[in-house]
């Protein structure tokens, strides 16, 4: 294995693989799987390149702020670039984009504007437009940036090119977004490997492309207005309302051969089809994709080899309905295999475990370390909010959301952390607090000096409004307007279904 510089050395050089039992008979069928690129899509090349060619151009300076309009993949990409680089990011997305999206690129350090979804794709384009503008930001423009198109045609182009030496392939198959991708490879297939036949798939309800009706473009050249034939489809990435400039120099230039158009229906199963029957972990757009290459397939003689483009993974999309008939708990075939042995069942209660406490008396020792240390900690006036707490625990989790949401500040002693190790000091306060409460679960929650009890006590105390005169007395600072239910911050597994 390669020891790298950084992250970004460890984008493109993406893996070709063979399918087999999807692909029909006759047939050579291929995948490129970028969701090999560092952060899961195609996209962390387009970023790579666009900010890369800004800074040895001097359009992008130190510090400076970069805003794009995305659908995910392109913003999670600059996020993952900007953190490496050192650049604030701001990402402008339709409200309709799947959450976990927003999640990735949060977590990155970039910042989510949301757009209408009414405003569809040109909505978030001109919202990042005006950004740069207002604000001096730097504006990257992935849907006209020759930048976008120029980093496929010098490594995703080439990389298909050694996979497939001698000019043996005769089909790429790809969707379009941006249209760099297409533009990119499409330039230098057409120049090296003329025998290979360029096949765009967009969605079959949103022909823009196969229409062959020009996008009405301003005088800057940005999309005046969304192009007729755009309507809503299921594959997020592909197809936005307008054609991108990328995409019409590719449709313009000839370097299209031919435009399928997939069904919505046909990209979910497909996305799901790899999964089962492959074992690879695609989005609906690589299901979508590879649609276009199997009914491509039928038509393209005996023999013929033909690569699909799978641009990202299918962890961007568990929000969608691509995964709404995924169960989270047990089914009947599953509970079935449970029950086929008689341990670790859900519907076995487990016996008690045995009384651990071999005093004579039943009262437990107090070491009086854990005991002066518990007095001092739920008494302090500086730190009157107060969690004994596991680091592991999902329950002192919920707790940490909800003081999260509420913003109020807290200590939380982790018995389990390294700190409270030595000398099994965080055991010794587990048996302090289970001898002062009568309680030994945790978490544990006091607020100036009062025992609160543990999770649930505490949501059910701000719930019916007798935490809030606690915390008011103890002079602690919170969102006094906040009105959250708390129970909806437990675990996932105890919310029925």
């Amino acid at each position: 294995m390669a020891v790298y510089d950084s992250v970004l050395k460890t984008i493109g050089n993406t893996p070709v693989v063979r399918l087999h039992r999807l692909a029909p008979e006759g047939i050579n069928l291929f995948v490129k799987l970028e969701a090999q690129n560092p952060m899961g899509s195609v996209k962390d090349r387009l970023a790579l390149g666009v900010i890369e060619t800004a800074e040895r151009e001097g359009r992008l300076i130190a510090g400076q702020t970069v805003v794009e309009a995305t659908s995910g993949n392109t913003g999670i990409g600059l996020a993952m670039v900007c953190a490496q680089k050192g650049y604030p990011l701001v990402v402008t997305m339709a409200e309709n984009c799947s959450v976990e999206r927003r999640k990735i690129m949060r977590f990155l350090g970039a910042k989510v504007v949301l757009t209408p979804a009414s405003d569809k794709g040109t909505g978030m384009l001109r919202k990042a437009q005006e950004l740069a503008a207002a604000h001096g930001w730097f504006h990257t423009q992935q849907f006209r940036n020759e930048a976008n198109a120029r980093i496929h045609a010098e490594t995703t182009a080439v990389e298909i090119l050694e996979d497939f030496p001698d000019g043996n392939l005769d089909y790429w198959v790809t969707g379009f977004g941006t249209g760099g991708t297409l533009k990119g490879v499409a330039s230098v297939l057409k120049t090296r490997s003329p025998k290979t036949k360029v096949v765009v798939c967009e969605p079959d309800n949103v022909p823009i492309l196969g229409s062959g009706i020009p996008q009405v473009r301003d005088v800057n050249g940005e999309p005046e207005s969304s192009h007729p034939m755009f309507r809503p489809h299921l594959v997020q990435g592909w197809s936005p309302d307008f054609i991108p400039q990328l995409a019409e120099d590719a449709q313009l230039g000839g370097m299209i051969d031919s435009v399928i158009g997939v069904g919505g229906a046909d990209a979910m199963t497909l996305a799901k089809r790899l999964a089962t029957e492959e074992g690879i972990f695609t989005g609906i757009s690589g299901g979508a994709t590879l649609a276009g290459g199997l009914e491509l397939a039928k038509s393209a003689p005996q023999g013929s080899t033909i690569l699909v483009m799978l641009a990202d993974t299918g962890e961007r999309y568990l929000s969608t309905t691509l995964f709404e008939d995924i169960p989270e708990d047990m089914d009947s075939d599953e509970v079935a295999i449970s029950k086929s042995t008689p341990g670790y069942r859900f519907d076995v209660r487990p016996a008690p475990a045995p009384d651990t406490d071999d005093s004579e008396t039943g009262d437990v020792a107090l070491a009086a370390k854990a005991l002066d240390f518990v007095s001092e900690v739920t008494n302090s006036s500086d730190e009157p909010v107060v969690m004994f707490a596991l680091e592991w625990c999902e329950f002192c989790w919920s707790a940490r959301k909800f003081f999260q949401r509420i913003g109020l500040s807290y200590r939380s002693i982790d018995l389990d952390s390294v700190a409270y190790q030595a000398g099994n000091f965080g055991g010794d306060i587990r048996k302090v607090l289970a001898a002062q409460t009568g309680q030994k679960t945790i978490p544990q929650l006091y607020i100036g000096g009062h025992h609160i009890g543990g999770c649930t006590d505490l949501f059910d105390r701000f719930k019916d409004g007798s935490l809030q005169p606690l915390l008011d007395a103890a002079k602690a600072d919170y969102d006094r307007e906040n009105a959250i239910d708390p129970y909806t911050l437990l675990p996932g597994w105890l919310h029925p279904r």
